[in-house]
């Protein structure tokens, strides 16, 4: 086995991105993630008007040659829809590159290992440094982390709770897909603990086959079910607001959203109907999806969820009226109390020129019963 240091870097989506890359790098039976840094935000060196980049590290131990991993890389690049062009600084779902390779010292794929831009980019040598600190670079021999303090600069910004720092099999910050159990895993022993009391309060026995893993499963689960806690407003809009003399309404209708009510801790899920009317600026439209799944990924009921949504479409746009229509359906209502599976429950909140219009508020309201 041998060592190496792979780089992340995305500037489309990177909250998502940069995890499912890692988790692809964790489940390769062909390596080993020993260490994953934080992830770091930067202007995009060569073309400023682009969208911020988010960079990490990766070190691992691995038999595959300094090629096999190269080809290895760019198979998970093409599964997460990287297209490589002729444009080296086109924006990118996903960038992994091979930094370094220990003991060796040549050309891979067309690309140099040790990469020479560890001695030339804070975005690369400031994560690469996070996991190999003591790695010996260039003529010098300098450890990455002093290369890495000569480079830094106020540029270059930690996004903590973005972080995949811990993205084994202690991290509290896994994405969707790595819910599932792997064996020997302990992902959160106190919490697989609570599991198990439940479950022996429930008469059960938790070691059998069936629910040997459960505990595992749940407190994955309900991480990634309640994730909105660990995120922030700022980081879901990641600056996707543009200048647009567009005035009239903007509507995402039938918005998918699944959240947990706070009563019963069961689910609800439904649609959701999110309208604005810009007042010099629009926000990218997969932003509008995520600002919903911000506030669904709580505990929640759903007439405060509602107001959430809009109140934040206020706050990042300030645009001239907000309305959000959501329509749940509600286990606590289907599967115990009155158990009336067809109800459903309709909210709506409205703020501005949607709550003082009334022929506003009606175009919305006609758009969303087509």
């Amino acid at each position: 086995m041998t060592r190496a240091v792979i780089g992340l870097g995305s500037n489309i989506d990177p909250e998502e991105n940069l995890p499912a890359a890692m988790h692809r790098l964790l489940t390769r039976p062909d390596m080993c993630v020993l260490a994953t840094s934080p992830s770091y935000r930067s202007v995009a060196a060569e073309r400023p008007n682009q969208p911020d980049y988010h960079n990490a590290a990766a070190l691992l131990s691995t038999r595959l040659t300094p090629d096999a991993l190269k080809d290895v890389l760019r198979q998970i690049e093409t599964s997460l829809g990287r297209v490589r062009t002729e444009d080296k600084f086109a924006p990118r779902t996903i960038d992994l590159d091979l930094l370094l390779y220990e003991g060796f010292e040549g050309d891979v794929g067309g690309t140099l290992v040790p990469d020479p831009g560890l001695g030339e980019w804070a975005h690369l040598a400031v994560p690469a440094a996070a996991v190999a600190p003591d790695w010996e670079y260039g003529e010098a021999s300098r450890p990455l982390r002093v290369v890495a303090a000569d480079l830094a600069s106020e540029s270059l910004e930690e996004v903590m709770s973005t972080e995949i720092a811990r993205m084994d099999s202690t991290s509290r910050y896994a994405p969707e897909g790595r819910m599932e159990a792997v064996e020997d895993e302990v992902y959160d022993a106190g919490f697989e603990g609570n599991v198990r009391d439940m479950l022996l309060q429930l008469g059960e026995d938790p070691a059998r086959e069936g629910l040997a893993r459960t505990p595992l499963r749940v407190a994955k689960a309900m991480d990634y079910l309640t994730s909105g806690y660990t995120a922030s407003l700022d980081q879901v809009v990641n600056n996707a607001i543009f200048e647009s003399d567009a005035d009239e309404m903007v509507l995402v209708k039938d918005i998918e959203f699944y959240s947990l009510c706070e009563h019963h801790m069961l689910p609800f899920f439904g649609r959701a109907h999110v309208a604005y009317l810009p007042d010099g600026r629009v926000i990218g439209l997969s932003k509008v999806a995520r600002l919903v799944d911000l506030f669904s990924r709580r505990l929640q009921i759903q007439e405060r969820l509602t107001n959430q949504i809009a109140d934040a479409i206020m706050d990042v746009l300030d645009p001239h009226g907000v309305a959000v229509v959501m329509e749940g359906s509600h286990f606590c209502m289907m599967m115990r109390g009155v158990q009336k599976q067809g109800s459903s429950m309709v909210t709506s909140s409205m703020r501005g020129g949607f709550k003082t219009n009334q022929s506003t508020r009606s175009e919305f309201m006609e758009l969303i019963s087509d």
